[in-house]
Protein backbone atom coordinates (compact mmCIF):
# COMPACT_ATOMS: atom_id res chain seq x y z
CA UNK A 1 0.00 0.00 0.00
CA UNK A 2 1.37 3.41 -0.93
CA UNK A 3 1.59 6.24 1.56
CA UNK A 4 -1.08 8.13 -0.37
CA UNK A 5 -3.44 5.14 -0.03
CA UNK A 6 -2.60 4.79 3.67
CA UNK A 7 -3.42 8.45 4.25
CA UNK A 8 -6.71 8.17 2.32
CA UNK A 9 -7.71 4.95 4.08
CA UNK A 10 -6.94 6.51 7.46
CA UNK A 11 -9.02 9.54 6.48
CA UNK A 12 -11.94 7.28 5.53
CA UNK A 13 -11.76 5.49 8.90
CA UNK A 14 -11.55 8.77 10.81
CA UNK A 15 -14.55 10.28 9.03
CA UNK A 16 -16.60 7.11 9.47
CA UNK A 17 -15.84 6.57 13.12
CA UNK A 18 -15.24 10.06 14.51
CA UNK A 19 -16.72 12.53 12.03
CA UNK A 20 -15.48 15.18 9.66
CA UNK A 21 -13.93 17.35 12.39
CA UNK A 22 -11.33 14.68 13.14
CA UNK A 23 -10.04 14.79 9.57
CA UNK A 24 -6.88 16.82 10.06
CA UNK A 25 -3.38 16.35 8.78
CA UNK A 26 -1.94 15.86 12.27
CA UNK A 27 -4.59 13.35 13.35
CA UNK A 28 -4.03 11.32 10.18
CA UNK A 29 -0.27 11.33 10.75
CA UNK A 30 -0.80 10.05 14.30
CA UNK A 31 -3.48 7.47 13.41
CA UNK A 32 -1.49 6.12 10.45
CA UNK A 33 1.76 6.00 12.44
CA UNK A 34 3.44 8.47 10.09
CA UNK A 35 5.97 11.15 11.00
CA UNK A 36 4.47 14.61 11.58
CA UNK A 37 4.05 16.46 8.32
CA UNK A 38 3.72 13.36 6.14
CA UNK A 39 0.08 13.98 5.29
CA UNK A 40 0.85 17.63 4.47
CA UNK A 41 3.45 16.48 1.96
CA UNK A 42 0.80 14.55 -0.02
CA UNK A 43 -2.13 16.90 0.61
CA UNK A 44 -1.15 20.50 1.29
CA UNK A 45 -4.61 21.80 2.15
CA UNK A 46 -7.72 20.36 3.75
CA UNK A 47 -9.38 20.40 0.32
CA UNK A 48 -6.45 18.39 -1.12
CA UNK A 49 -6.93 15.92 1.72
CA UNK A 50 -10.66 15.67 0.99
CA UNK A 51 -9.91 15.05 -2.68
CA UNK A 52 -7.47 12.28 -1.78
CA UNK A 53 -10.16 10.59 0.33
CA UNK A 54 -12.86 11.07 -2.32
CA UNK A 55 -10.73 9.50 -5.04
CA UNK A 56 -9.85 6.55 -2.79
CA UNK A 57 -13.53 5.92 -2.04
CA UNK A 58 -14.30 5.73 -5.73
CA UNK A 59 -11.46 3.26 -6.36
CA UNK A 60 -12.82 0.86 -3.74
CA UNK A 61 -16.37 0.94 -5.05
CA UNK A 62 -15.50 -0.43 -8.49
CA UNK A 63 -14.75 -3.89 -7.05
CA UNK A 64 -18.32 -4.09 -5.74
CA UNK A 65 -19.74 -4.22 -9.26
CA UNK A 66 -17.01 -5.77 -11.38
CA UNK A 67 -17.63 -9.35 -12.41
CA UNK A 68 -21.34 -9.21 -11.60
CA UNK A 69 -23.17 -12.03 -13.39
CA UNK A 70 -26.49 -10.89 -14.83
CA UNK A 71 -28.54 -13.40 -16.85
CA UNK A 72 -30.28 -12.12 -19.99
CA UNK A 73 -33.73 -12.74 -18.46
CA UNK A 74 -34.76 -12.16 -14.88
CA UNK A 75 -37.95 -12.22 -12.88
CA UNK A 76 -38.50 -9.20 -10.62
CA UNK A 77 -37.61 -11.38 -7.61
CA UNK A 78 -34.38 -12.61 -9.20
CA UNK A 79 -33.46 -9.04 -10.19
CA UNK A 80 -34.05 -7.97 -6.57
CA UNK A 81 -31.76 -10.75 -5.29
CA UNK A 82 -28.94 -9.77 -7.67
CA UNK A 83 -29.30 -6.10 -6.74
CA UNK A 84 -29.26 -6.96 -3.04
CA UNK A 85 -26.03 -8.87 -3.70
CA UNK A 86 -24.44 -5.65 -4.98
CA UNK A 87 -25.91 -3.74 -2.05
CA UNK A 88 -24.40 -6.27 0.37
CA UNK A 89 -20.97 -6.00 -1.26
CA UNK A 90 -21.10 -2.24 -0.92
CA UNK A 91 -22.45 -2.36 2.63
CA UNK A 92 -19.63 -4.69 3.68
CA UNK A 93 -17.29 -1.72 3.32
CA UNK A 94 -19.10 0.00 6.18
CA UNK A 95 -16.50 2.68 6.93
CA UNK A 96 -16.27 3.62 3.26
CA UNK A 97 -20.03 4.04 2.98
CA UNK A 98 -20.32 6.05 6.20
CA UNK A 99 -17.48 8.32 5.07
CA UNK A 100 -18.98 8.67 1.59
CA UNK A 101 -22.34 9.83 2.89
CA UNK A 102 -20.73 12.22 5.39
CA UNK A 103 -18.65 13.65 2.56
CA UNK A 104 -21.70 14.07 0.34
CA UNK A 105 -23.12 16.51 2.86
CA UNK A 106 -19.79 18.15 3.64
CA UNK A 107 -19.06 18.74 -0.05
CA UNK A 108 -22.51 19.72 -1.28
CA UNK A 109 -21.26 23.27 -2.02
CA UNK A 110 -17.97 22.17 -3.60
CA UNK A 111 -19.13 21.36 -7.12
CA UNK A 112 -15.93 19.66 -8.25
CA UNK A 113 -15.44 17.33 -5.28
CA UNK A 114 -19.16 16.63 -4.93
CA UNK A 115 -19.29 15.55 -8.57
CA UNK A 116 -16.20 13.34 -8.09
CA UNK A 117 -18.06 11.66 -5.25
CA UNK A 118 -21.37 11.35 -7.10
CA UNK A 119 -22.14 11.63 -10.81
CA UNK A 120 -18.53 11.90 -12.03
CA UNK A 121 -17.21 9.09 -9.83
CA UNK A 122 -15.52 6.47 -12.02
CA UNK A 123 -17.69 3.78 -10.42
CA UNK A 124 -20.89 5.61 -11.43
CA UNK A 125 -20.72 4.36 -15.03
CA UNK A 126 -20.18 0.78 -13.83
CA UNK A 127 -23.23 1.09 -11.55
CA UNK A 128 -25.32 2.61 -14.34
CA UNK A 129 -24.33 -0.15 -16.78
CA UNK A 130 -25.12 -2.89 -14.25
CA UNK A 131 -28.49 -1.27 -13.46
CA UNK A 132 -29.34 -1.00 -17.16
CA UNK A 133 -28.45 -4.67 -17.72
CA UNK A 134 -30.64 -5.76 -14.81
CA UNK A 135 -33.52 -3.60 -16.02
CA UNK A 136 -33.22 -4.98 -19.58
CA UNK A 137 -33.24 -8.49 -18.13
CA UNK A 138 -36.61 -7.84 -16.42
CA UNK A 139 -37.95 -6.63 -19.75
CA UNK A 140 -37.82 -2.86 -19.40
CA UNK A 141 -37.58 -1.33 -22.86
CA UNK A 142 -36.09 2.00 -21.77
CA UNK A 143 -33.54 0.57 -19.34
CA UNK A 144 -30.93 3.27 -20.01
CA UNK A 145 -33.30 6.04 -18.95
CA UNK A 146 -34.43 4.19 -15.80
CA UNK A 147 -30.94 3.05 -14.69
CA UNK A 148 -30.11 6.25 -12.72
CA UNK A 149 -33.30 5.76 -10.70
CA UNK A 150 -32.28 2.22 -9.75
CA UNK A 151 -28.79 3.44 -8.79
CA UNK A 152 -30.40 6.14 -6.62
CA UNK A 153 -32.70 3.60 -4.95
CA UNK A 154 -29.78 1.33 -4.11
CA UNK A 155 -27.86 4.35 -2.81
CA UNK A 156 -30.80 5.29 -0.54
CA UNK A 157 -31.00 1.74 0.82
CA UNK A 158 -27.26 1.77 1.36
CA UNK A 159 -27.45 5.08 3.21
CA UNK A 160 -30.13 3.70 5.53
CA UNK A 161 -27.88 0.74 6.27
CA UNK A 162 -24.71 2.80 6.72
CA UNK A 163 -26.47 5.30 9.01
CA UNK A 164 -28.20 2.48 10.88
CA UNK A 165 -31.34 4.58 10.41
CA UNK A 166 -33.84 1.72 10.38
CA UNK A 167 -34.18 -1.89 9.37
CA UNK A 168 -35.39 -2.00 5.78
CA UNK A 169 -36.31 -5.09 3.79
CA UNK A 170 -34.08 -4.22 0.82
CA UNK A 171 -35.10 -7.30 -1.15
CA UNK A 172 -38.79 -6.48 -0.61
CA UNK A 173 -38.32 -2.84 -1.63
CA UNK A 174 -36.34 -3.79 -4.71
CA UNK A 175 -38.78 -6.57 -5.61
CA UNK A 176 -41.65 -4.08 -5.54
CA UNK A 177 -39.62 -1.65 -7.63
CA UNK A 178 -38.81 -4.30 -10.27
CA UNK A 179 -42.42 -5.49 -10.36
CA UNK A 180 -43.51 -1.90 -10.91
CA UNK A 181 -41.06 -1.07 -13.69
CA UNK A 182 -41.55 -4.41 -15.46
CA UNK A 183 -45.36 -3.91 -15.41
CA UNK A 184 -44.87 -0.51 -17.08
CA UNK A 185 -42.93 -1.93 -20.03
Amino acid sequence: MSRRELIADTGIRLIARQGMRRLTHLVIDAEAGLPKGSTSYYARTRRDLLELVVRRLSDGSAADVEGLEIPSRLTPSAAARITVEVLERMAAREDAQAARFALMFELRNDEELRRLLTEDAPVRQLLHDAAARILRAVGLKDAEREAPNLVALVDALLMYRAARAAEVDAEGVLGAYFRGVSADS
